[in-house]
């Protein structure tokens, strides 16, 4: 492939031109997709950090002989970590059943969560507790303000 640096050239201000205008679509699909994240992002969700105790009530959705029937369920536990940003940021929340470490990630957005209810803030020196997963027994986290 023959590459021609002077401006003269037809075909070279033919490039120019697609590359310039290809650069335009690709700003414009940016700010479509930005507008479309926007209307999926969830205003009510409150601030929540790695540490924190937190109520989480999914909708459950139950079909009995054909009928469908909507029911909130409850998961409480420590938040172990908060990943992504914008309409696909999710959070981890691990509790302990029955003495089995139990954990669900969670899209913040995602109209299937009811409701997040703070119920303990916790300080923590950590932006990511995965090292609760091989501990065994209670861990102490400090409470927070």
């Amino acid at each position: 492939m023959v590459l021609f640096t002077n401006g003269s050239n037809p075909l070279y201000k033919l490039l120019l031109y697609d590359c310039g205008k290809q650069r335009k679509e690709n700003n414009m699909s940016k700010n479509l997709i930005d507008k479309i994240n926007e209307k999926q992002i969830k205003k009510d969700i409150p601030e929540f950090r790695v540490g924190y105790t937190v109520n989480v009530g999914c909708k459950i959705i139950e079909v009995k002989g054909g009928k469908e029937k909507e029911r909130i369920q409850n998961f409480e536990g420590i938040v172990i970590s908060r990943k992504g940003k914008g309409a696909t940021e999710t959070f981890t929340v691990r509790k302990m059943s029955s003495g089995i470490g139990v954990e669900k990630t969670f899209p913040i957005h995602s109209p299937n969560i009811a409701y997040i209810k703070v119920v303990k803030k916790g300080v923590v020196r950590r932006a990511k507790l995965y090292f609760l997963r091989n501990r065994e027994g209670q861990y102490k986290i400090k409470e927070g303000r």
